[in-house]
């Protein structure tokens, strides 16, 4: 009879008393995590902290564009908010909403129209500041983003009013911010045919 070259590990086989032992121990945990609980938090604030100025306002939901009436002549159909981004545009500690919006028609693609949505300092009722792209530009917004106080987004386009509606046949990667009181295009015309 030959002998195994590594010796007999028969302490390793897994027997009931090994169970009962881990599961002992694991209600051992549980319970003593449950004795052994953080101090409760609390709202008071020491008298420092109390009279430091706030830095920043409370954190305001952004205006939703569903609430606001753009300016699009839409004749029997509604208008329909495709996509949305909000962030702080202009500085001031409230964020904006940009939304790409268009007419719900039956068929085809309608063009988009940009627009920034916010609300005033009283936190009113939503309104349109901003048109960013008009929809007589014949646009489709396909991507949409607020980074960094910037919006951008990547249009779709024609090269001529000859370009049939259905094949837009132009992309152009567009970058808005917020400068001396209106929103201006800082990204030079990156225009290319798809």
């Amino acid at each position: 009879m030959q002998h195994p070259a590594v010796p007999d590990l028969s302490h390793t086989h897994t027997r009931p008393i090994h169970w009962v032992a881990t599961a002992t121990a694991v209600a051992a945990v549980v319970a003593l995590s449950s004795v052994l609980q953080p101090d409760a938090a609390t709202a008071a604030q020491s008298a420092d902290r109390a009279a430091a100025p706030k830095s920043a306002p409370a954190h305001v939901t952004p205006p939703d564009p569903a609430d606001v009436a753009f300016p699009l002549e839409c004749g029997p159909v509604k208008a329909v908010v495709q996509k949305k981004a909000s962030g702080d545009l202009d500085g001031d500690g409230r964020p904006e909403t940009v939304a790409v919006v268009h007419c719900d028609a039956p068929m085809g693609t309608p063009p988009d129209g940009v627009y920034v949505v916010t609300r005033g300092h009283d936190g009113g009722k939503p309104r349109v500041v901003a048109t960013l792209v008009d929809p007589g530009e014949r646009r489709t917004a396909t991507e949409l983003s607020v980074r960094a106080g910037a919006v951008r987004a990547t249009l779709l386009g024609y090269s001529s009013p000859d370009v049939p509606s259905c094949c837009p046949d132009v992309t152009d990667d567009v970058k808005w911010r917020w400068k001396n009181g209106a929103f201006v295009s800082d990204t030079p015309s990156q225009a290319r045919t798809v």
